[in-house]
């Protein structure tokens, strides 16, 4: 597999303080430059921006393996072994999951660890990891 290039995302937040205390905190993204009026985070490599707004976005929902999986949502495919002390750290933080983790698909080619749960902010985000990573786009 190819080596990745980073990702950028901007995302809304409405408060940088309780950003900077999940992103940074709860989920041990560091933080790198900042403004009055936003944070860059660095999401397992990738840059990715709280931008402080009062406006919000209507999430939806789409039926996957019988849950209600949030659009839009972002997040990483990370080792079976990162995504394990994630679930725990997040679990041990009281962290509300829109979808607790689980395994998916288990048995076929997609196999897969995910979980769903939104930042303060209402922004929604899956994190999962795949028994084999080389079947990430697999079909069959």
């Amino acid at each position: 597999m190819p080596e990745l290039s980073p990702f950028h995302l901007a995302f809304p937040v409405h408060d940088l303080a309780t950003a900077r205390a999940f992103w940074g905190g709860v989920m041990g993204c560091p933080e790198g430059r900042s403004s009055d009026h936003w944070v860059d985070f660095d999401f397992f490599g990738h840059q990715i921006v709280a931008h402080l707004t009062q406006q919000r976005s209507d999430a939806h929902e789409n039926p996957v393996d019988g849950h209600g999986v949030p659009v839009p949502h972002f997040g990483i495919v990370l080792s079976m072994a990162e995504w394990q002390d994630l679930a725990d750290r997040l679990t041990a933080a009281g962290t509300a999951f829109k979808i607790a983790p689980y395994i998916r698909f288990k048995g076929q080619p997609g196999e897969q660890a995910t979980m769903f749960f939104t930042d303060p902010s209402g922004n929604a985000i899956e994190m999962k990891a795949f028994a084999d990573r080389s079947k990430l786009f697999a079909t069959s």
